[in-house]
Protein backbone atom coordinates (compact mmCIF):
# COMPACT_ATOMS: atom_id res chain seq x y z
CA UNK A 1 0.00 0.00 0.00
CA UNK A 2 1.42 3.64 -0.61
CA UNK A 3 -0.33 6.97 -0.63
CA UNK A 4 0.29 10.27 -2.10
CA UNK A 5 0.42 13.24 0.26
CA UNK A 6 1.12 16.69 0.71
CA UNK A 7 3.80 19.09 2.39
CA UNK A 8 5.32 22.13 2.44
CA UNK A 9 3.89 22.73 -0.91
CA UNK A 10 4.89 19.56 -2.48
CA UNK A 11 3.75 15.86 -3.48
CA UNK A 12 5.61 12.48 -2.43
CA UNK A 13 4.21 8.89 -3.31
CA UNK A 14 5.07 6.85 0.32
CA UNK A 15 5.07 3.90 1.94
CA UNK A 16 6.41 1.95 4.99
CA UNK A 17 9.89 2.35 5.42
CA UNK A 18 10.63 5.32 2.43
CA UNK A 19 13.21 7.70 4.11
CA UNK A 20 12.56 11.16 3.02
CA UNK A 21 13.57 14.30 3.32
CA UNK A 22 11.09 17.27 3.24
CA UNK A 23 10.60 20.77 3.97
CA UNK A 24 11.40 21.87 7.48
CA UNK A 25 9.02 20.24 9.67
CA UNK A 26 8.61 21.52 13.56
CA UNK A 27 9.22 19.00 15.90
CA UNK A 28 12.34 16.71 17.50
CA UNK A 29 14.51 14.44 16.51
CA UNK A 30 12.79 10.72 17.12
CA UNK A 31 9.03 12.06 17.77
CA UNK A 32 6.24 10.81 15.55
CA UNK A 33 4.30 13.43 13.51
CA UNK A 34 1.26 12.45 11.25
CA UNK A 35 0.52 13.92 7.62
CA UNK A 36 -3.37 14.48 7.30
CA UNK A 37 -3.21 15.84 3.87
CA UNK A 38 -3.27 12.63 2.03
CA UNK A 39 -4.35 12.46 -1.76
CA UNK A 40 -4.40 9.49 -3.25
CA UNK A 41 -4.12 5.59 -1.17
CA UNK A 42 -3.04 2.59 -3.59
CA UNK A 43 -2.95 -0.06 -3.83
CA UNK A 44 -6.06 -3.19 -4.18
CA UNK A 45 -8.42 -0.74 -3.81
CA UNK A 46 -7.04 2.71 -4.64
CA UNK A 47 -9.01 5.98 -3.22
CA UNK A 48 -8.48 9.38 -4.78
CA UNK A 49 -9.20 12.26 -2.37
CA UNK A 50 -11.71 14.99 -3.25
CA UNK A 51 -9.11 16.92 -3.49
CA UNK A 52 -8.21 14.80 0.39
CA UNK A 53 -8.59 11.20 1.65
CA UNK A 54 -11.14 11.93 4.32
CA UNK A 55 -9.93 10.19 7.86
CA UNK A 56 -6.67 8.77 5.94
CA UNK A 57 -3.05 10.09 7.59
CA UNK A 58 0.60 8.84 7.00
CA UNK A 59 2.58 9.06 10.02
CA UNK A 60 6.47 9.18 10.57
CA UNK A 61 9.27 9.20 12.61
CA UNK A 62 11.27 12.37 12.92
CA UNK A 63 15.15 11.14 12.06
CA UNK A 64 17.28 14.49 12.28
CA UNK A 65 17.19 17.71 11.39
CA UNK A 66 19.52 18.50 7.76
CA UNK A 67 20.12 20.88 5.50
CA UNK A 68 19.91 20.46 1.66
CA UNK A 69 22.92 21.40 -1.05
CA UNK A 70 24.00 24.89 -0.77
CA UNK A 71 22.68 26.82 -4.03
CA UNK A 72 24.36 29.54 -5.15
CA UNK A 73 22.41 32.69 -6.66
CA UNK A 74 25.28 34.96 -9.14
CA UNK A 75 23.46 38.18 -10.10
CA UNK A 76 25.30 40.83 -12.53
CA UNK A 77 24.25 43.74 -13.19
CA UNK A 78 25.65 45.02 -16.30
CA UNK A 79 24.31 48.91 -16.55
CA UNK A 80 24.76 51.55 -14.26
CA UNK A 81 26.71 50.48 -11.39
CA UNK A 82 27.82 47.52 -12.63
CA UNK A 83 27.33 45.54 -9.60
CA UNK A 84 27.83 41.85 -8.69
CA UNK A 85 26.23 39.82 -5.85
CA UNK A 86 26.77 35.95 -5.04
CA UNK A 87 24.16 34.60 -2.22
CA UNK A 88 24.37 31.06 -1.07
CA UNK A 89 21.44 29.03 0.33
CA UNK A 90 20.98 25.80 2.11
CA UNK A 91 17.42 24.57 2.16
CA UNK A 92 16.04 23.50 6.42
CA UNK A 93 15.03 20.24 5.48
CA UNK A 94 13.47 17.42 7.90
CA UNK A 95 14.97 13.98 7.22
CA UNK A 96 11.46 11.43 8.36
CA UNK A 97 10.71 7.36 7.84
CA UNK A 98 7.56 6.39 7.08
CA UNK A 99 6.11 4.20 9.95
CA UNK A 100 2.63 3.87 9.08
CA UNK A 101 -0.16 4.24 6.38
CA UNK A 102 -3.70 4.54 7.70
CA UNK A 103 -6.75 4.21 5.52
CA UNK A 104 -8.91 5.41 8.70
CA UNK A 105 -9.15 6.80 11.95
CA UNK A 106 -6.20 8.84 11.05
CA UNK A 107 -8.02 11.83 13.17
CA UNK A 108 -8.70 9.88 16.40
CA UNK A 109 -4.78 8.46 16.05
CA UNK A 110 -3.66 11.31 19.21
CA UNK A 111 -0.65 11.87 17.16
CA UNK A 112 0.61 15.25 16.77
CA UNK A 113 -0.04 16.95 12.80
CA UNK A 114 3.40 17.26 11.01
CA UNK A 115 3.77 21.37 10.22
CA UNK A 116 5.48 23.38 8.38
CA UNK A 117 7.61 25.77 9.93
CA UNK A 118 6.35 27.95 7.43
CA UNK A 119 3.16 27.91 8.22
CA UNK A 120 3.86 28.77 11.97
CA UNK A 121 4.99 31.59 13.49
CA UNK A 122 8.98 31.75 14.57
CA UNK A 123 7.85 31.82 18.48
CA UNK A 124 5.60 28.55 18.11
CA UNK A 125 8.92 26.79 15.84
CA UNK A 126 10.76 27.45 18.71
CA UNK A 127 8.37 26.26 21.49
CA UNK A 128 8.45 23.18 19.64
CA UNK A 129 11.81 22.58 18.80
CA UNK A 130 13.49 24.23 21.68
CA UNK A 131 15.67 26.77 19.39
CA UNK A 132 15.50 30.51 18.58
CA UNK A 133 16.26 31.20 14.91
CA UNK A 134 18.23 34.31 13.89
CA UNK A 135 14.94 36.30 12.99
CA UNK A 136 13.66 35.49 16.07
CA UNK A 137 17.26 36.63 18.05
CA UNK A 138 16.72 40.05 15.77
CA UNK A 139 13.17 40.86 16.69
CA UNK A 140 13.80 40.26 20.85
CA UNK A 141 16.93 42.53 20.59
CA UNK A 142 14.91 45.40 18.46
CA UNK A 143 12.43 44.82 21.06
CA UNK A 144 14.86 45.58 23.86
CA UNK A 145 15.94 48.52 22.12
CA UNK A 146 12.51 49.79 22.43
CA UNK A 147 11.70 48.61 25.46
CA UNK A 148 15.07 50.84 27.02
CA UNK A 149 14.34 54.04 24.74
CA UNK A 150 10.90 53.93 26.48
CA UNK A 151 11.73 55.71 29.52
CA UNK A 152 13.65 58.56 27.75
CA UNK A 153 10.48 59.47 25.58
CA UNK A 154 8.48 59.18 28.46
CA UNK A 155 10.50 61.47 30.70
CA UNK A 156 9.99 64.13 28.13
CA UNK A 157 6.39 63.82 27.51
CA UNK A 158 6.24 64.44 31.26
CA UNK A 159 8.67 67.27 31.21
CA UNK A 160 6.21 68.71 28.78
CA UNK A 161 3.12 68.04 30.43
CA UNK A 162 5.06 69.79 34.02
CA UNK A 163 4.55 72.90 31.93
CA UNK A 164 7.86 73.27 30.34
CA UNK A 165 8.52 76.19 28.32
CA UNK A 166 8.33 75.86 24.65
CA UNK A 167 11.27 75.33 23.29
CA UNK A 168 9.95 75.54 19.68
CA UNK A 169 9.81 79.28 19.80
CA UNK A 170 13.76 79.14 19.73
CA UNK A 171 15.10 80.20 16.08
CA UNK A 172 15.71 76.07 14.02
CA UNK A 173 14.02 73.94 16.92
CA UNK A 174 11.09 71.92 15.60
CA UNK A 175 9.26 69.27 17.29
CA UNK A 176 12.18 66.50 16.71
CA UNK A 177 14.48 68.64 18.13
CA UNK A 178 12.80 69.46 21.35
CA UNK A 179 12.04 66.29 22.00
CA UNK A 180 15.68 65.78 21.93
CA UNK A 181 16.09 68.62 23.99
CA UNK A 182 13.84 67.51 26.72
CA UNK A 183 15.52 63.58 26.92
CA UNK A 184 18.90 65.72 27.62
CA UNK A 185 17.06 67.34 30.44
CA UNK A 186 16.77 70.71 28.67
CA UNK A 187 13.43 72.18 29.20
CA UNK A 188 13.48 75.76 30.02
CA UNK A 189 14.94 79.11 28.58
CA UNK A 190 16.49 80.02 31.65
CA UNK A 191 18.94 77.12 31.63
CA UNK A 192 19.61 78.03 27.86
CA UNK A 193 19.84 82.03 29.03
CA UNK A 194 22.47 80.57 31.66
CA UNK A 195 24.87 78.22 29.38
CA UNK A 196 28.62 79.36 29.01
CA UNK A 197 30.83 78.64 25.80
CA UNK A 198 32.05 75.37 27.84
CA UNK A 199 28.15 74.42 28.33
CA UNK A 200 27.14 75.45 24.71
CA UNK A 201 30.41 73.54 23.12
CA UNK A 202 28.87 70.18 25.32
CA UNK A 203 25.48 70.44 24.20
CA UNK A 204 26.46 70.54 21.01
CA UNK A 205 28.84 67.70 20.70
CA UNK A 206 26.62 65.55 23.07
CA UNK A 207 23.92 65.84 20.35
CA UNK A 208 25.09 66.86 17.21
CA UNK A 209 24.03 70.57 16.58
CA UNK A 210 26.64 70.99 14.28
CA UNK A 211 27.34 74.39 15.69
CA UNK A 212 23.43 75.40 15.18
CA UNK A 213 23.44 76.55 19.10
CA UNK A 214 25.63 79.73 17.94
CA UNK A 215 24.46 80.26 14.75
CA UNK A 216 20.81 80.48 15.73
CA UNK A 217 21.64 82.30 18.55
CA UNK A 218 19.69 80.79 21.20
CA UNK A 219 21.35 81.62 23.81
CA UNK A 220 20.39 85.38 23.24
CA UNK A 221 16.76 84.57 22.32
CA UNK A 222 16.46 82.36 25.49
CA UNK A 223 17.64 85.88 27.62
CA UNK A 224 15.41 87.19 25.76
CA UNK A 225 12.20 85.06 26.78
CA UNK A 226 13.22 85.23 30.01
CA UNK A 227 12.75 89.01 30.56
CA UNK A 228 9.52 88.98 29.37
Amino acid sequence: MFAVIKTGGKQYKVQSGDMLRVERIAANAGETVQFNEVLMLGGDSPVLGAPMVKDAGVQAEVVDQIKGEKVINFVKRRRKHSSKRTKGHRQKLTLIKITDILASGAEKSGVAAAVGTGSVSAAAVAAITGKTDEATQIKKAKKAKATKAAPKAEKADQMSEAGADDLKALSGVGPALEKKLHEAGITSFAQIAAWTEADIAEVDEKLSFKGRIQREGWVDQAKEKTKG
